[in-house]
This record gives C-alpha cells, structure tokens and sequence, in this order.
C-alpha cells in the first residue's frame, strides 16, 4: 500500500494506473467497521482502491466539533493496508488550500436538496461537502466511488452533483453498517462513553423500526405515523439526554417530503445525546437488520 500526502504523488501514481479500475472511497479518518464495508465493496468493483483521509473545516459549523474529531492516522492507515487498500491520498489543508479558504470556489447544491433535514440545523455543511468531494474527484479521477447509505441526505446531494455536473464517475451506495445492537456505525460513536449514553443512541434504530412496524400494520398518512413512532419509542422521563432533531419521510428518488408513505419512502431520524449528533434512516421496506458484535480495531503489537 502507497501513502502519499501531496496532489503531484497522487497524480503521478493515478498516472501510471490508467490501465486499471480504481474505486474511491473518501473519509474523515478514525475508521471503524463501517469504512471497512465500504472499502470491501470498493474492492469487488474495481482493481485498485483509493481511500482519501481529511477531515474537512469546510463541513463544520462554527460550533461544531472540528477541532475535537477524532484523529487516529496510524490506526487507519493499518486498517487500509490490512484491508487491502492500494493507495491512501493523506493531504493537509495547506496542500488542498493553499491560498485558504477565503478564495476557494465553491459548489453550491440545489436548495431543494439542502434546505432540510439536516441542512436546517448545519448551514453550509453540504456546500463544504460537494466542494471537496468534487475536488477529490478531480484529483483521484475515479471509475467509481463509494458512499455509505447511513449519510442519504449526502448521497443524494453528491448523486445530484455528479449527474448536474456530467461527472465521470459512478456512484455507488453502500448499505448501512450496523453494530449488533441496531446503532448505525459512525466516528461519532466512540463519544458515548457511558451505558446510559448508549441506550439512548439506540432509540434512533427503535425510531426507525416504529415506523416500519406501524407502516406493515396499514399507516399510510406520515405525520400521523411518524408521530405515533414517536409516542411509542420515546419518554423524556426515561431518556433526558435524548433531543430528537428530526424524524421525516421522503421520496427515496427524489428526496422530497411525502405526505403519504409507500414502500420507496426512506425515514430519516437525527438526535443529540448531550453533545453528540448521530443520524440514521432507512427504506420503509426494508428491514433494519443487526450487526455482529464489532471488533475491537486496535494496533497490533
């Protein structure tokens, strides 16, 4: 496996590779077992594997957790090499950004798309997204790329984007990573230190599969289901950490809200526990299914 830091190595190797298949995987780094999924699809499509590690200042808030992210290079660059990754692209933001961030053009995505859900509570997040996945599409210059379906708000955006703009890439989603108790894997995870803490994350799946339950009982009217989902699953008496942000339906081609559900809806829900923000969604249709007990992803001695 290569680790290269700067565009001309990424170039020069992407270079030598215009033979071969190459499948992208972008991340912010403190791989877990979801990331891992994402690069064993990357690797049944394409001959060779890219994975990109930069934890982005354009998507964060002002009071986001941008300085806090996790950030364990030696540990995901062992996971990419015993995972079978070919090359791992490893810039600072001097290197993307060398005249900073005051000059840089930005990709803007439709409002239609951004102004819900999640684009509510985080300004701008989505227009820091497009701009440096389109800039690492550019400099990768992949015959496909790999996005998880547990971020869909941001796979539809980058869907949107790439078809816009005749990017020639193909978009591939990968489903949902699960750990064995129904909570959607993320980097966020490891911040619910506590039992409390974790039980209260698992009401975003319970949230989900509520919604699932009343919709296969006859419920077709969203507001009167997602509202019944929510009486049945939360009690603040119980969970006073728990801050539900959003449970919604929409259309999972258009993303758009729906007012009456069928079996192509996709429920999206997003919460905070205390300081942590998780988000999860799934089809109507289909069952949310567990994970096995994750590994523990440690160095080896």
């Amino acid at each position: 496996m290569k680790v290269v830091e700067t565009i001309s190595d990424l170039r020069s190797i992407r270079k030598f590779w215009q033979t071969e298949s190459v499948a992208f995987v972008p991340t912010m780094g403190a791989l877990h077992s979801g990331h891992l999924s994402l690069i064993n699809r990357a690797k049944s499509i394409a001959t060779k594997v890219v994975v990109s590690i930069y934890v982005n200042p354009l998507q964060f808030g002002p009071h986001e957790d941008f300085t806090a992210y996790p950030r364990t290079k030696e540990q995901d660059l062992q996971l990419c090499e015993e995972n079978g990754v070919d090359l791992v692209f490893y810039p600072d933001t001097q290197e993307l950004h060398p005249e900073g961030f005051g000059a840089i053009t930005h990709v803007i995505p439709p409002p239609h798309l951004t102004n819900q859900l999640c684009g509510l509570s985080r300004p701008g997040h989505f227009t820091g997204v497009a701009t440096i996945v389109l800039k690492l599409f550019n400099l990768v210059t992949p015959d496909y790329a790999v996005f998880g379906e547990k971020d869909a708000q941001q796979l539809a955006i980058i869907q949107h984007m790439v078809q816009d703009l005749d990017i020639p890439v193909i978009i591939v989603p990968a489903p949902t990573a699960r750990e064995f108790d129904g909570l959607a894997m993320s980097s966020r995870n490891r911040y619910l230190p506590s039992d409390c803490d974790r039980q209260q994350a698992r009401l975003l799946s319970r949230l989900l599969m509520a919604v699932q339950e009343l919709y296969r009982q006859g419920m077709e009217t969203t507001d009167e289901t997602l509202t019944l989902a929510k009486e049945r699953v939360l009690d603040e008496s119980l969970y006073p950490d728990f801050q539900l942000e959003y449970l919604a339906a929409v259309n999972d081609k258009t993303f758009q809200p729906v007012a009456i559900l069928e079996d192509d809806s996709r429920i999206l829900v997003a919460a905070r526990i205390g300081n942590v923000r998780l988000i999860d969604n799934t089809l109507i249709s289909e069952p949310i299914r567990l994970g096995a007990p994750a590994p523990q992803l440690t160095l080896a001695n």
